[in-house]
């Protein structure tokens, strides 16, 4: 207990500098719904086989969310150190298992992430120009890449200039769902339910299989993505006891409502066999019940995810700041430059390994990807929280849940994962072989304390140079809060 308490005592005034604007950023619910909404609903109806069981599986998707979210409540105000699940692994399981956790979300959840995100901008900005038929796979890339870019520089320049693009594009997918919603209750006004009467809605369009149902499962579960954002900024966060459990009472509902409500509005345009033909749901939506205003659609789908990608890419620095201070990634990735406060070495890292994920425009193969990964270690943070009640019964503890949940969520884990790998073995071997991969990389570099002088110099040395190349330097040493963007208008 002694240990646990002195490593989370060491970390509590120790984070990355902030101002309440970013804070925003992350906290709210527009954190949550970005583009999976938009790109979800084909690989969900595709693998449940009805539009009813869709609808249920996008409700219960939403409860599962809220049960973890609850258990993660209650590991971020025990171990109140920014990271989130990576840190909460380490504490509760040691340095290996948290590395772990560290090195798949650095090479694969962050970069699939934000790629599948820019692929789905692409195809929303791409398809009016290919109103027959499927934009080209080059040009998919191509623009996903060019976004991926602009938003990186955006970052890198100004955390202001970050935070106000995340404000004003934030307005795009509010004006697609809120007119998605309006349109679908219409449809239902005028008569146009007919997928909705359950003789119809569960009537299966292929033979039901459960291990597809887990993929659904997985393909819904990546529209609730950033469920556990705030859990990366516990240290930053003020009255994290009270602010935390109401952001997830109020947040995941709101969002469990608004996925469950597009659905049906989808289908209340179109048939189960249209959706699942096209690329962008929303774009054909519009089409059907938009006239010449169809337009509308498309741009506002454009906007959201172009904000999904750029809000993406600012949590992504809280997770590298974080590993690096651990001693868990080079000290580089964790450094801001002198006066703007921006993460730059992190920032181009991410961009890197994304670019390298675009080379795929197959966006639901990464969905599933960084879906069974993302789960895996879900199930292995909350199973944390099992074992540090039994481990440290008297650990203060300002949130408590009930043992309950954590249980449920861990069937429910192991359902999914176990079916998973049953229906996509390759990819989630993959997945499994990526993590793997860090074994040695952990016990090189981490668990060799005593490397020769020559090695440690040499590193030393490449560190001085992304210094002096980035203008960069390891927070603590540089900029007090609230001096980003100081130079700005030199």
């Amino acid at each position: 207990s002694k240990s646990l308490e002195n490593s989370i005592s060491k970390q509590r005034n120790f984070s990355l500098p902030v101002n309440s604007s970013c804070l925003f950023v992350v906290i709210s619910p527009g954190n949550i719904i970005g583009s999976g909404i938009f790109v979800s609903p084909k690989g969900v109806l595709e693998n449940c086989s009805s539009v009813g069981l869709a609808l249920i599986v996008w409700t219960l998707t939403g409860v599962i969310t809220a049960i973890s979210a609850l258990c993660y409540a209650e590991l971020g105000v025990t171990i109140p150190k920014s990271g989130g699940d990576y840190s909460y692994v380490k504490d509760i399981f040691g340095g290996l298992a948290g590395f772990l956790r560290l090195w798949i979300a650095v090479l694969v959840i962050y970069p699939t992430n934000q790629a599948v995100i820019a692929l789905t901008f692409a195809n929303y900005a791409l398809q009016p120009l290919f109103p027959s038929c499927f934009p080209p796979e080059r040009a998919l890339g191509l623009l996903a890449a060019v976004c991926l870019l602009l938003l990186t520089w955006i970052n890198c320049f100004s955390v202001r200039w970050a935070t106000r693009v995340q404000d004003v594009f934030t307005t795009g997918k509010l004006l697609a769902l809120c007119l998605i919603i309006i349109m679908g209750v219409v449809q239902i006004c005028k008569g146009h339910f007919y997928w909705l009467e359950p003789e119809h809605a569960f009537h299966p369009l292929q033979p039901y299989d459960m291990g597809r149902i887990a993929l659904a499962f997985l393909q819904g579960s990546f529209a609730y993505a950033g469920w556990n954002f705030l859990n990366y900024v516990t240290e930053e966060l003020i009255d994290p006891y009270r602010n935390l459990p109401r952001a997830i009472f109020i947040s995941i509902p709101l969002v469990t409502f608004v996925y469950v409500f597009a659905n049906i509005a989808y289908v209340t345009a179109m048939s189960p066999q249209e959706l699942m033909a096209s690329n962008a749901v929303a774009v054909t939506f519009g089409e059907k019940l938009l006239g010449v205003m169809s337009w509308i659609m498309p741009i506002s789908v454009a906007l959201s995810t172009f904000g999904g990608v750029n809000g993406s890419l600012f949590t992504s620095s809280r997770l590298f700041f974080a590993g690096a201070r651990e001693g868990h990634l080079p000290r580089l990735l964790a450094m801001i430059h002198v006066n703007r406060c921006t993460p730059i070495p992190a920032l181009l890292f991410t961009c890197i390994s994304t670019l390298l994920m675009l080379c795929t425009s197959d966006i639901y193969t990464l969905i599933n990807y960084v879906g069974f990964i993302n789960y895996l270690f879900y199930g292995v943070t909350v199973a944390g929280q099992i074992v540090l009640r039994v481990k440290e019964p008297d650990l203060h503890r300002p949130i408590k849940v009930s043992l309950a949940w954590p249980v449920i969520f861990l069937i429910f884990w192991a359902f999914l994962l176990i079916f998973s790998l049953y229906s996509e073995p390759v990819v989630c071997c993959i997945g499994l072989a990526i993590m793997l991969s860090g074994v040695p990389v952990y016990l090189f570099g981490v668990y060799w304390e005593n490397k020769p002088k020559s090695f440690n110099s040499f590193v030393a040395k490449l560190t001085h140079l992304g210094q002096k190349l980035f203008m960069v330097v390891y927070p603590a040493e540089g900029s007090e809060d609230g001096n980003e963007d100081k130079d700005e208008s030199g």
